[in-house]
C-alpha cells in the first residue's frame, strides 16, 4: 500500500518548479537578446531562483528581458515562501476546506512543529509577506523612479524587495554595472536600511513572526525557541558587525566617514544570513573579512525562514553542548532549559554533512576547473547555504561545475535531512543493539 509522504512530495514539488521555470526561462522571449538560453544557465538560475540562493552565472538584469525577469521573481517568491504555502491560496480565496494531507505538506513547508493551528499560520504567513514586501518596494521606489524613471523604478523597486525579503539575491543593478550588485548605493543608508530589514524580516523565521504575533511582542511569554533565535541572530549580527569593521577597516571600508563604514559593515554583517546582496567589491575584501563571511554563510538564517544554511538554532544547540563539555557539565543547558542528546546529535550530524557535502563537491570542481580552493569553497559554501555571494567565477564555470553547485541548492535549501528521508519509504528501527564499546578520542 502506497504511503502519504510528505517530505518526498515536497522534494518533487521543488524539482517541478525547476524544471518549469528552466523552460521558460530558454524561451527566447525570456531574454533581451530574443535568442535562446542554454540549457545549463537556464537550470542554474532557475534552480538558484527557486531555491532563493541568488548565484548567477549571466547577469540578471542585462540577460533577460522583462518577461524574464518576472519568471524569476515569481520562483523567488515561490521558494521563498514554500510550493504548497502558494498552492494553497487558490482554494483559499475560492472557499475550499484544506484537507488533512494538505495541512501535512505545509506543515512540512513551513517547518512548523506543530499540526495545530497551521492555517492560521499561514494566513499571517501571506499577509505579513505581502505587507512587508509592498512597504518595502515603497520605500526603495524613493531611489528607484529617481534613478530609472516611473515605470522601471516601480518594476525596480518590487523585484527587489521581493528578492530581499525572500533572501534571493538576486538583483537587477547590472543595467549600471554587470555583475554590481548594490555597490553603486554602498552609501545610501535608505537603501542599504530598507534591504537590510527585509533580509531580517524574512530570515528570523516564519514560526517566530507567528509567536511574536501570538504572544503580542512580550518576551517573557515567548516559546524557548523564538527567544534562542532571537538572541543568537542578534548576537551574531553584533559579532558580525565588529569583525567585518576589524577585517575591513583598512580595505573595503577605507576611505570611508565612520558612518560610511559602519552602514558598510552592517550590511555585510547581514547579507551571509542568507541574502547575497552586497555593497563592497567582495573580491577587494581581506582574507579575514572572507573567512568571516564563509563562516556567516554555514550558520545562515532562522528555521522556517526564507534562507537557508544550517540555521541559527542548530548553531546554537552545537555552541551551547560544546560549552557544557569543557565545562565538564553533563546537561547542555540554556535558559533554564535543557537541550535533549537526539536534538543535540542532529546539530552536530547536520554540519557534518554539510561540511562533508561541501568538502566533496569541492574537490569535484577543483578537479575540473583550476581555480583557486579559497574561491571554488566560497562558491560551495554559498551555494549550500543557498546565500548567493560570489567572488565572480560563477561566470566561467563549465556545465559539470554548475550541476554540482545546481545539487548544492537544492540540497541546501530543502535541508540534507529532508531530502534524505524523502528518499526513505519507511524508517528502519534498529532490531539488535551492539554491546558498548570505548575509544580514545
Amino acid at each position: 500500500m502506497n504511503r502519504f509522504h510528505p517530505r518526498k512530495t515536497l522534494v518533487l514539488s521543488f524539482l517541478a518548479v525547476i524544471l518549469f521555470g528552466t523552460m521558460l526561462l530558454m524561451l527566447p522571449v525570456s531574454n533581451a537578446s530574443g535568442d535562446a538560453l542554454p540549457v545549463a544557465d537556464a537550470l542554474f538560475t532557475a534552480t538558484s531562483a527557486t531555491c532563493v540562493t541568488g548565484l548567477v552565472v549571466v547577469d540578471t538584469g542585462t540577460q533577460f528581458s522583462f518577461f524574464g525577469q518576472f519568471i524569476i521573481m515569481l520562483l523567488i517568491q515561490i521558494g521563498g515562501l514554500g510550493f504548497m504555502t502558494v498552492a494553497m491560496l487558490v482554494p483559499m480565496a475560492l472557499g475550499r476546506r484544506i484537507g488533512l494531507k494538505d495541512r501535512f505538506m505545509l506543515k512540512e513547508t513551513l517547518n512548523a512543529a506543530h499540526l495545530g493551528g497551521i492555517m492560521r499560520m499561514m494566513r499571517r504567513i501571506i499577509i505579513g509577506t505581502v505587507t512587508l514586501e509592498i512597504a518595502g518596494a515603497i520605500f526603495l521606489s524613493y531611489r528607484m523612479i529617481p534613478l530609472f524613471g516611473l515605470a522601471k523604478g516601480i518594476w525596480y523597486s518590487v523585484f527587489h524587495s521581493v528578492s530581499a525579503f525572500c533572501n534571493a539575491g538576486f538583483d537587477l543593478m547590472g543595467i549600471l554595472s554587470p555583475f554590481s550588485s548594490f555597490t553603486s548605493f554602498s552609501g545610501d543608508f535608505l537603501t542599504s536600511g530598507v534591504l537590510m530589514a527585509l533580509i531580517i524580516g524574512g530570515g528570523i523565521g516564519f514560526i517566530i513572526w507567528d509567536d511574536l504575533i501570538e504572544k503580542r511582542f512580550v518576551w517573557r511569554k515567548f516559546s524557548f525557541h523564538s527567544r534562542i533565535t532571537l538572541i543568537f541572530t542578534a548576537g551574531l549580527l553584533l559579532v558580525s558587525v565588529a569583525g567585518f569593521l576589524l577585517f575591513e577597516w583598512n580595505s573595503t571600508l577605507s576611505g570611508y566617514t565612520w558612518g560610511g563604514k559602519m552602514v558598510r559593515a552592517m550590511f555585510q554583517a547581514v547579507t551571509p544570513r542568507t541574502a547575497g546582496f552586497n555593497t563592497v567589491d567582495l573580491s577587494a575584501m581581506s582574507e579575514g573579512g572572507i573567512f568571516l563571511t564563509m563562516l556567516l554563510m554555514i550558520v545562515g538564517a532562522g528555521p522556517g525562514s526564507t534562507g537557508g544554511g544550517v540555521k541559527v538554532t542548530t548553531f546554537a544547540v552545537m555552541a551551547t553542548a560544546v560549552l557544557a563539555n569543557l565545562r565538564g557539565s553533563k546537561d547542555s543547558n540554556f535558559f533554564y532549559r535543557r537541550f535533549s542528546e537526539p536534538q543535540i546529535r542532529r546539530a552536530f550530524s547536520l554540519v557534518a554533512f554539510y561540511l562533508f557535502l561541501s568538502a566533496m563537491a569541492c574537490l569535484l570542481i577543483a578537479a575540473l576547473q583550476s581555480f583557486s580552493l579559497k574561491e571554488i569553497f566560497y562558491e560551495v559554501l554559498s551555494a549550500i547555504g543557498t546565500v548567493g555571494l560570489s567572488l565572480g567565477i560563477t561566470r566561467e564555470l563549465i556545465p559539470a561545475s554548475k550541476l554540482i553547485l545546481v545539487i548544492l541548492m537544492i540540497t541546501g535549501r530543502l535541508g540534507s535531512i529532508t531530502v534524505f528521508l524523502a528518499m526513505a519509504e519507511r524508517k528502519q528501527e534498529a532490531l539488535i543493539r551492539y554491546p558498548e564499546e570505548k575509544v580514545v578520542v
